[in-house]
C-alpha cells in the first residue's frame, strides 16, 4: 500500500459518515470491510489504495479538514442528541453542510461564538489548552463587583475542589445592581465563567462568546452559519497541518493518485 495512512475510524469520521466511537461500534458489529476483509478491531491503518466499504458500500472520500463560524442563540443545547428531547446546534444548522461537530461547547442559556469542523481531530486540537487560544466573552452579571475583585482571578481561583486557571476580567460598566465583563480565559471548562463568577457573589444573567481564538463573532447573525477559508486554517494552525498528512492542502488525495 502506498500513500499516507490513518486509523480506520478516523478515515471513516473524516468521510462524513460518523464519528470515531461510532466507527468503533460499526467494527466490532463486523460491518467494516476493507480490502475483503472484514474488520474486528479499530487498531487499523488505511490508506487512499485501500478499498473500504460499509455495509457493502464504498465509504466516500476524506473531505479536507473544513471549519465554520455559527452563532448559536440562547436555547440550544450543544450535542447531537439530548435525552431531555430539548432542541438542539446540529437540528438547527443548514441541512448543506456535512456532518460537523463542535469546538467545545456552549450550555443551553448561553450565546455566540461556537465553532464547527467536519474533523474531530482539529475539534479535540482547536479545544485542547496546550492549542493556547484564548476564549472571550461578554458576561452581564447581577451584584456587586469591583475591578480589584476581578484582578484577583489572574492567579487562578478554586471552586468547589476544582482548580481554574488564570482568567483576564475587566469592569466594562456598571448600571443599577448589574455589570458588564469582558472575561477571557483558555481552559474552557464546563461551564467555568458561570461558577467562578458565581464564587465571587455573582449570578451570569448573559453570557456571549465574542471569540475564539483568532476567529471573532463579529456582525455574524443570529443563527447564521459562516466557512472560515482552508488559507487561513493552515495559517492559524500550522502544527495541525504539519502533523496531519492528509489536509496539507484540498489536493493531497488527488496528487496521491497521481503520484
Amino acid at each position: 500500500m502506498t500513500g499516507e495512512g490513518e486509523r480506520i475510524a478516523k478515515r471513516l469520521a473524516r468521510a462524513g459518515l460518523c464519528s470515531r466511537r461510532t466507527a468503533e461500534t460499526w467494527i466490532a458489529a463486523g460491518r467494516v470491510r476493507v480490502n475483503g476483509k472484514t474488520l474486528s478491531s479499530p487498531g487499523v491503518t488505511v490508506t487512499a489504495d485501500d478499498v473500504i466499504l460499509v455495509d457493502g458500500k464504498p465509504v466516500p472520500e476524506a473531505e479536507r479538514t473544513r471549519l465554520w463560524r455559527y452563532h448559536k442563540p440562547t436555547g440550544l443545547v450543544t450535542t447531537e442528541r439530548d435525552p431531555q428531547g430539548r432542541p438542539t446546534v446540529f437540528e438547527k444548522l443548514p441541512a448543506e453542510l456535512p456532518r460537523v461537530v463542535s469546538v467545545g461547547r456552549l450550555d443551553l442559556t448561553s450565546e455566540g461564538l461556537l465553532l464547527l469542523t467536519n474533523d474531530g481531530a482539529f475539534a479535540r486540537f482547536l479545544g485542547h489548552p496546550s492549542t493556547g487560544w484564548p476564549r472571550r466573552y461578554r458576561v452581564r452579571v447581577h451584584g456587586a463587583v469591583t475591578q480589584a475583585q476581578l484582578d484577583g482571578l489572574r492567579r487562578g481561583v478554586t471552586v468547589s475542589g476544582l482548580n481554574y486557571g488564570p482568567i483576564e476580567a475587566v469592569l466594562d460598566r456598571t448600571q443599577a445592581s448589574n455589570a458588564w465583563l469582558t472575561v477571557s480565559l483558555r481552559e474552557g471548562r464546563n461551564r467555568e465563567v458561570r461558577k467562578v463568577l458565581e464564587s465571587l457573589g455573582l449570578v451570569v444573567t448573559r453570557l456571549i462568546r465574542v471569540s475564539f481564538g483568532p476567529f471573532q463573532l463579529g456582525q455574524l447573525a443570529r443563527g447564521a452559519v459562516d466557512e472560515i477559508k482552508h488559507k487561513v486554517l493552515r495559517e492559524q494552525a500550522p502544527k495541525y497541518f504539519a502533523d496531519n498528512a492528509a489536509d496539507r492542502s484540498p489536493h493531497a488525495e488527488t496528487r496521491r493518485r497521481q503520484a
